[in-house]
């Protein structure tokens, strides 16, 4: 398949009503102007009114007859995290499917949330362990899908069990991969809950491979100031078509593991290209750092007690 044309099919997803954190701009937005398009009703949950505004902006401009709706959310604050919850719970609208995308990755130093967490494990992964405990009854109603957006950084290093937030020794992107770690942990214990205990939830977990995504482009908020000299060269070799993603084909395997009805629980899945960098979206093998169920459990109940919040079906 020529490499311009890699796409999937989206089934028609009128009567459904998505979420998508980080949805502002990036791989986040095409993911709700593909399901936009597909007839959902998107929320788009973001930090930036400004961004938001323009992200609604492209997808009605693409998908004139569109329903997409901005909430405000900072998943490095528990206490916005919470607040969406209570809106949306309040609105009373069942949610079908929940794309948790949003990230943040390696700011040269140790930055903490609102709460005192280190960044990357503040907002990748607790802050949408919140988010899924405030939503889910409304997820339980929907008989949601949800998938967990991780990244290929998981299929190695581990959990830092003695110094989760990184306060003796900070180190980038070992903290990035502990959080995306962390967070895969997560989706996969959320989908045995689900079936053990009858919540009508599916999860799942996707990445997408490695792209010219603005994650490691200038952040002046994480105090980087300039392009890291990693994501000049994944844009040179993604331009020419060698080994890389592109933003496009990024977004493919949160869609299919989002949306296609054939998709499992408790799978990963992502580009089936040369070492998983690019290329059509496809299930995929575990990473060995996500394999081990007690790990699972035991960050479910450390995120529990660190963010305050129970999985509990009403």
């Amino acid at each position: 398949m020529p490499r311009g044309t890699i796409d999937i099919a989206v089934p028609d997803l009128a009567g459904r009503r998505a979420l998508v954190t980080g949805a502002s701009d990036g791989m986040g937005l095409g993911i709700a102007e593909r399901l936009a398009a597909a007839g959902a009703e998107v929320i788009l949950p973001v930090r930036n009114p400004r961004k938001g505004e323009a992200a609604i902006a492209r997808i009605r401009q693409s998908v004139p007859a569109s329903r997409v709706s901005l909430r405000s959310l900072d998943l490095s604050s528990l206490e916005s995290v919470a607040a969406l919850g209570d809106t949306l719970r309040e609105e009373g609208h069942p949610i079908h499917i929940l794309v948790n995308n949003a990230g943040v990755m390696t700011p040269p130093d140790r930055q903490v949330t609102s709460d005192g967490f280190e960044l990357q494990f503040g907002t990748n992964h607790l802050g949408h362990f919140a988010l899924v405990a405030h939503l889910l009854p409304l997820l339980q109603a929907g008989r949601a899908r949800v998938t967990s957006q991780i990244s290929i950084a998981a299929r190695r290093g581990g959990m830092n069990w003695d110094d989760l937030n990184w306060e003796r020794s900070y180190h980038g992107q070992r903290a990035y991969s502990q959080s995306k770690i962390a967070f895969g942990l997560f989706g996969l214990e959320l989908d045995r809950r689900s079936q053990a205990e009858g919540w009508g939830i599916t999860s799942n977990l996707s990445h997408p491979g490695v792209a010219p995504t603005n994650l490691l482009a200038a952040r002046p908020e994480l105090d980087r100031n300039e392009d890291t000299p990693a994501v000049r060269l994944i844009r040179a070799l993604s331009a020419r078509g060698i080994l890389m993603g592109t933003v496009e084909t990024a977004k493919l395997p949160a869609l299919m593991a989002a949306t296609d009805p054939a998709a499992k629980g408790g799978v990963l899945y992502g580009p089936r290209g040369f070492g998983q960098l690019g290329g059509p979206p496809a299930e995929q093998r575990l990473y060995p750092p996500l394999r081990s169920t007690d790990e699972a459990t035991r960050i479910w109940r450390i995120s529990e007690r660190l963010t305050e919040t129970a999985f509990a079906i009403t």
